[in-house]
């Protein structure tokens, strides 16, 4: 099936981005609640053990994963990569926000990576969402099909 987003970084791992890691109607009531969903559905489609999710946190507790326009990567640490099954992302939208810390923030995207891959997906994010009428596309997305198109590198960024 070709809905699914293969950021640099991903190599054999196949398509990060499916379909059913999408979920556009969440709600939250913290970062701490926002992490466990977006953590949750990647314990759901498979891509890791229950044990990534604490990770997450952890990883929240010692430097903030927002990265802006409403937009937060939460991951784990680098001693939870034993927790990951296969790379991964995961694409939660909390139309209502969610207060991050301080911070508003929309959409959370979970990272599962093993080993160093989470530097290409990072990057390549990173790449698509630094541009502020994509980041809005993807807070405003109604249909999970328009999430894997915003998200698809553009053909001209491909090498």
């Amino acid at each position: 099936m070709s809905d699914a987003v293969a950021p640099a970084g991903s190599g054999a791992a196949g398509a990060l981005l499916e379909l059913r890691g999408i979920q556009l109607d969440a709600a939250a009531g913290g970062a701490e609640e926002a992490i466990r969903v977006a953590g949750q559905r990647l314990v759901d489609i498979g891509a890791v053990d229950p044990s990534y999710v604490d990770a997450m946190l952890e990883r929240e507790q010692s430097i903030s994963t927002v990265m802006g326009e409403g937009v937060a990567i939460p991951h784990g640490t680098n001693e939870s990569k034993g927790a990951v099954k296969r790379n991964a992302l995961s694409f939660t939208r909390f139309p209502g926000g969610v207060d991050w810390n301080g911070k508003p923030v929309t959409i959370a995207i979970g990272i599962a990576a093993q080993g160093n891959d989470h530097v290409g997906i990072l990057s390549k994010l990173a790449m698509i969402l630094v541009d502020p009428a994509k980041a809005e596309e993807l807070r405003n997305a109604t249909e999970p099909e328009r999430v894997l198109e915003l998200l698809t590198p553009d053909d001209e960024g491909d090498e």
